[in-house]
């Protein structure tokens, strides 16, 4: 599940990089450090949530 997630969100911020996604707060290619800033919290819920159901 993380590798998935984390393919994908490095894909938007490639996308993002190239042509601006325009939605709101990501419409400069610049703002491409919001996604990665996004990505790393979903990865590490994704990381904390995969410890507590193996418990």
């Amino acid at each position: 599940m993380t590798k998935a997630i984390s393919v994908l969100l490095i894909l938007a911020m490639l996308v993002q990089i190239v042509k601006p996604l325009g939605l709101p707060g990501l419409r400069r290619r610049g703002d491409f450090w919001k996604l990665a800033l996004f990505a790393f919290a979903i990865w590490s819920v994704a990381l904390i949530l995969r410890e507590f159901t193996t418990m």
